[in-house]
């Protein structure tokens, strides 16, 4: 599992005109997803999000998790985070977990992310066209993948 975290003042996510899923402060989380994660891939990401220290504190010092701030998390699936560019122009998703292995990866790592933080988190839809919209605080942005965990 690879997911992208980046720190934000509001974020939101549109489907066909509708907002599905919306945020003020907190954090927006692009998640993709392989045929070989697993359970334990899963929760790891989920707490190690949970607990990540990227709020500035009164020092102005990244000291502070998104529930230290009491802030919100929108999850958007993203499978484009496994594009492979070696040959060519083309991306190749080959990497990426198909949806009838991705879907339910998805929707685990919501169930064990809301467990880790302690509320309910706001998504967008899985395969859906979205248009994602962010204001980027910092601007920080962290890429985390389960497989680097050691």
């Amino acid at each position: 599992m690879r997911i992208v975290v980046q720190r934000v003042t509001q974020a939101s996510v549109t489907i066909d005109g509708s907002i599905k899923g919306q945020i003020g402060l907190g954090l927006l989380l692009l998640a993709g997803f392989t045929p070989d994660d697993t359970d334990e891939d899963l929760k790891w990401i989920a707490g190690k999000v949970a607990q990540l220290r990227i709020f500035g504190d009164s020092e102005g010092k990244m000291n502070l998790s998104v529930q230290d701030v009491q802030g919100d998390m929108l999850v958007i699936s993203q499978f484009t985070l496994f594009a492979n560019t070696k040959k060519g122009n083309r991306p190749s998703y080959i990497g990426a977990a198909p949806p009838p292995i991705a879907i339910p990866l998805y929707e685990k790592f919501i169930v064990y992310l809301e467990e880790a933080f302690g509320k309910k988190v706001q998504t967008g839809e899985f395969g859906a066209d979205m248009k994602v919209a962010l204001l980027n605080d910092g601007p920080v942005t962290i890429v985390i993948d389960s497989k680097n965990k050691e």
